[in-house]
């Protein structure tokens, strides 16, 4: 029998990890990473979770189509980000959907074989 992995035709795919960073195909991304269909960016994250504020994502939620929703990795476990980055981002129209950031790797690549159109940031492992 033979086991293909089916490649993501549109985007990134996150291949793995390496230390507290992450894989996308051969580059490793020692620090956080932004994620959109087009692409992946290295990100300088937030230390924490609780000081993540909306203009730290950069151009990330200007992509066009708009994003559903953003995939947000909060580090080695989940901790809800603060209601007011939250707020800003449903103020826009985008949802918000965190958990830690192995399972937001894991996601990631069903999500985006699903053609759903999302955005991830990814605070380091």
């Amino acid at each position: 029998m033979d086991l293909r992995r089916e490649e993501i035709v549109n985007g990134p795919v996150i291949t793995g990890f390496s230390g507290r960073g992450f894989k996308v195909g051969e580059r490793v991304y020692p620090a956080g990473l932004l994620l959109d269909p087009a692409g992946v960016t290295p990100w300088e994250a937030p230390a924490e979770v609780g000081l993540l504020v909306t203009a730290m994502l950069g151009g990330l939620l200007e992509t066009d189509p708009a994003p559903e929703f953003l995939l947000l990795g909060t580090g080695s476990r989940l901790v809800r980000p603060p209601r007011n980055f939250i707020a800003a981002l449903e103020a826009r129209g985008i949802g918000v959907e965190a958990m830690d950031s192995r399972a937001a790797a894991r996601a990631w690549g069903v999500l985006r074989q699903e053609d759903r159109q999302i955005v991830g940031a990814l605070l380091p492992l």
